[in-house]
């Protein structure tokens, strides 16, 4: 009857198909590997026969309802086959087939294949066919909290899609935060956070309250790469001031208050270089070789001290620094 691996898929009582009634008038069609296959992959005598029954009605055309109940029972068996996939698509489609059943049933499969990206991609097409993606949040929510991985790129992928498409973010922020205040470090979480702020789009008033999130957080946990990331990248990606980081002297305190305080987090060592560098490059000629000695100064720390594996870039950064600053003295001579 098969090979007992595959019983949890379809059923102890399973039976195979050349031994129902119903499925006589079909003549099985088996994989082609050519004649002389590199690797001949093992597959058990239920997975086989099944897929070579899947073959039969794709290469016949066929579209009913048994055509449907057989895709369910080759996708348990490999539920990455685009193909069937596709298949099932168009079959529920000649059938016009009740899309909710499907949506049901999408939601079992990807509890537990959270991470098949095939899965996924039929999930959105169902609901773009339905044109009601009002059971998505919930959804990725269970994928990325219940399941016990806040970092599944599908899903954030997925919920980026319904959120977008759809126009679900109201209520996104208070999402994020509840994730970002379960673990502080998750990246997904953040990007998902500047995902939502892009959206609103990056007013005064608005990037001053990111600003204020981001350096709460830092505060919790000095060396946090993703807190540090975002509070850069909001300022690098807004208008407000021009995406310089000098130009919002609440952060520069902020930054050099933690310097002073003793902490040498590589992150917030890295802020301060590319401030330092703004300044040098902005101030004139009598205040500049202060503030490039300050860069030089955190390079060389970062090279020898705080971030060794990235020493040449360091090094890089020093260096070009005083290039410019050289044909910037140069230039002003001339």
């Amino acid at each position: 009857m098969g090979d007992s691996s595959d019983d949890e898929y379809l059923g102890t009582e399973w039976i195979p198909y050349s031994e129902r009634p119903e499925w006589a008038d079909v003549a099985p069609l088996a994989q082609d590997d050519g004649p002389n296959p590199v690797v001949s992959i093992a597959y058990s005598q239920k997975f086989r026969e099944v897929f070579d029954y899947m073959r039969a009605i794709i290469a016949r055309g066929e579209k009913s309802q048994r055509a449907l109940d057989l895709t369910t029972d080759a996708l348990r068996l490999n539920p990455a086959n685009y193909t069937v996939w596709q298949y099932r698509r168009d079959i529920l489609r000649e059938l016009k087939a009740d899309l909710n059943v499907e949506l049901d049933y999408l939601s079992e499969v990807i509890g537990q294949n959270s991470k098949n990206y095939q899965v996924w991609h039929h999930r959105r097409v169902i609901v773009e066919m339905l044109n009601d993606a009002s059971n998505e949040l919930e959804l990725t929510e269970n994928a990325l909290i219940n399941d016990g991985d806040a970092k599944n790129y599908h899903a954030w992928q997925h919920r980026q899609w319904a959120i977008r498409t759809f126009n679900l973010y109201d209520a996104e922020l208070s999402f994020v935060d509840r994730l970002i205040g379960e673990d502080q470090r998750n990246n997904s979480a953040w990007n998902q956070r500047f995902f939502v702020i892009k959206h609103f789009g990056f007013s005064p008033n608005l990037v001053d309250q990111e600003l204020i999130y981001a350096m709460n957080r830092i505060r919790i946990i000095k060396n946090n790469e993703s807190a540090w990331n975002y509070l850069v990248g909001v300022i690098r990606q807004s208008k407000y001031g021009d995406g310089l980081l000098n130009n919002h002297p609440a952060v520069v305190e902020f930054a050099e208050e933690l310097y002073q305080a003793g902490n040498r987090s590589p992150y917030l060592m890295a802020f301060l270089i590319d401030l330092y560098q703004e300044q040098a490059l902005q101030q004139d000629i009598s205040d500049r070789e202060q503030k490039a000695r300050k860069v030089y100064g955190l390079c060389d720390d970062m090279s020898n001290k705080h971030d060794v594996i990235r020493r040449k870039y360091w090094q890089y950064v020093a260096n070009h620094l005083k290039d410019q600053l050289n044909k910037s003295s140069e230039q002003a001579q001339a």
